[in-house]
């Protein structure tokens, strides 16, 4: 096992050397390297990378966790339309269409048919969030509305997971199976629940006053795996575990920070969960079924686009239908595990099996460059009749801002001072005391270690008038100015020090900021000099 994960991570390494050279996206990188090991240690019969898929399905698991973080219970009945109607309506039609292909065209039995159509309605969370993540698309009214789909899919999953363990149950009782899985949700939903209205506040808090890194990102990485082999042990899927922890995380302080110590690991979960994708392609299906496999990627393909489209475009312009069909045209991952699943209780004939899965991992294959140029294309669909698109109201209402970096006594007076002026503005603030007493007011500050990038891009920085740094303390602030260089290098940055010697010394290393001598008394002159520099 273990040469075949350093010969793993040596390809893997190589090839998106080599891929992102010529910018193609990681993720191919991943499937060729999986598609790869398959060859040299002919790992088809699944013997030797069982524990590469234990090991992946965690990535699927953290990619979850993420996007409960960005949905809270808030926030998921804000979008209750984009999950619950849109999602359900491209769920339902798309698994009804297809249902009624296989059974009255193809002449599968009805559960066969029934679990084919579920399968294919699913799209692929895994490459679509981190792609349109990656491009920053996640908040443009087409990413909404795949995000909101995607979600509902993932919802999906459950009850199809149900659905094939009632299927090859036999003779257990319809009824008590429906009401023991109906008794173990509520019980999932209620710990959860009272576990994060009660209890997780105060401990995370007290996670925070230890001032530990290590600690904290080891308290989240038990939460989440907490809350998955829970919803497991009650017969659920890791990921709804996962899903239900980061939207009760969501509604507390600390959401941003944990966001940002957890992408490293989802990023590297994901990149094996990928590597298990390309571990599943059989040259010999390909080489016998090359043409049905095409055909039915084209077929399945159009057909799911057509469906959304048709769907969005109800609601919206066209060109956000065409981007949003495009983003989910493909087939899901968790479209494979319910093929194996069905293929391994004889649900679903083997051969037909593999065919579908190859299918979809081409599908996903193709994925990461539709997505890369989704915009192109959909010129090129429109003839460039329409007109663009308008960014989410999030992205609107956090442009031309101040970012203040420290919600101190410093940082506040700053803020007060821009509140007062009507600038729209963002503070982070690494104490989460401060954070607390801004959020009652109303003040737009939120928790996180301003030294890490994706805290800093979640404010979006880039379309920032200016960047205040009020930091008291001297290491923390060349921490924070050297990550502002790689990603606003062209922002204006006002750095706050408390005397001439810290000016001098910031000024050698940092010729473009401006290094200002201040104290609380002193922030509302700072201020009317930013605002009448006409930024």
């Amino acid at each position: 096992m273990l040469e075949i994960i350093v010969t793993t991570i040596f390809i893997a390494t190589v090839f998106n050397i080599v891929f992102t050279k010529y910018q193609i996206p990681t993720i191919i990188g991943y499937i060729a390297t999986g598609l790869f090991i398959s060859q040299i240690f002919s790992l088809h019969d699944g013997t030797k990378s069982h524990d590469l898929d234990m090991i992946a399905e965690f990535g699927i698991v953290f990619l979850m966790f993420t996007i409960g973080l960005e949905f809270s219970i808030k926030h998921l009945s804000s979008m209750r339309k984009e999950v619950f109607i849109y999602g359900g309506l491209q769920v339902g039609i798309t698994l009804l269409f297809f249902y009624l292909i296989a059974y009255f065209i193809f002449s599968f039995d009805g559960q066969s048919s029934m679990i084919i159509g579920g399968a294919l309605a699913l799209s692929s969370t895994a490459i679509v969030l981190k792609i349109l993540s990656a491009n920053r698309d996640i908040s443009k009214e087409y990413g909404r509305r795949s995000l909101g789909i995607l979600i509902f899919q993932d919802i999906m999953v459950i009850p199809l997971l149900l659905m094939i363990g009632i299927f090859s149950s036999g003779e257990v009782d319809l009824s008590l199976l429906l009401l023991k899985t109906a008794f173990d949700a509520v019980i999932l939903f209620l710990v959860l629940w009272l576990f994060g209205r009660f209890v997780l506040d105060p401990f995370l808090g007290q996670v925070v006053k230890s001032n530990s890194d290590e600690i904290f990102i080891g308290s989240i990485l038990f939460l989440v795996m907490g809350a998955s082999l829970l919803a497991h042990s009650l017969g659920f899927s890791y990921s709804l575990g996962a899903l239900m922890a980061g939207m009760i995380i969501a509604e507390t302080h600390y959401k941003h920070q944990v966001e940002a110590d957890l992408i490293p690991f989802r990023d590297l979960l994901l990149g094996i969960f990928f590597i298990t994708v390309g571990m599943q392609i059989d040259f010999s299906i390909i080489g016998d079924y090359f043409l049905v496999i095409l055909g039915l990627l084209f077929i399945l393909s159009l057909s799911k686009m057509l469906i959304i489209f048709f769907i969005i475009r109800q609601v919206t312009t066209k060109r956000v239908a065409i981007k949003t069909a495009l983003a989910l045209f493909e087939l899901g991952e968790f479209g494979l595990v319910l093929f194996e699943l069905a293929g391994s209780k004889d649900l679903v004939d083997p051969l037909l099996s593999q065919i579908l899965i190859v299918t979809i991992i081409l599908s996903m294959i193709l994925t990461p460059f539709i997505l890369k140029n989704i915009s192109s294309i959909t010129e090129f669909l429109l003839n460039n009749k329409q007109p663009q698109e308008l960014s989410s109201k999030v992205e609107e209402g956090l442009s031309n801002h101040i970012v203040v970096l420290g919600y101190g006594r410093l940082g506040h007076k700053i803020c007060e001072k821009l509140e007062r002026r009507g600038v729209k503005f963002i503070a982070i603030e690494n104490n989460i005391y401060n954070v607390k007493e801004a959020n009652k007011l109303g003040k737009s500050v939120i928790f996180g270690n301003a030294a890490k990038r994706s805290i800093l891009e979640s404010t979006n920085i880039q379309s920032a008038s200016a960047v205040i740094v009020a930091i008291d303390n001297n290491d923390k602030i060349h921490q924070v100015c050297d990550v502002l260089i790689k990603i606003v290098p062209k922002a204006r940055v006002i750095i706050t020090v408390h005397n001439f010697q810290e000016r001098d010394a910031l000024q050698e290393e940092y010729l473009n900021y401006e290094i200002v001598v201040s104290t609380e008394q002193m922030a509302r002159g700072m201020v009317n000099s930013i605002l009448q520099c006409d930024i």
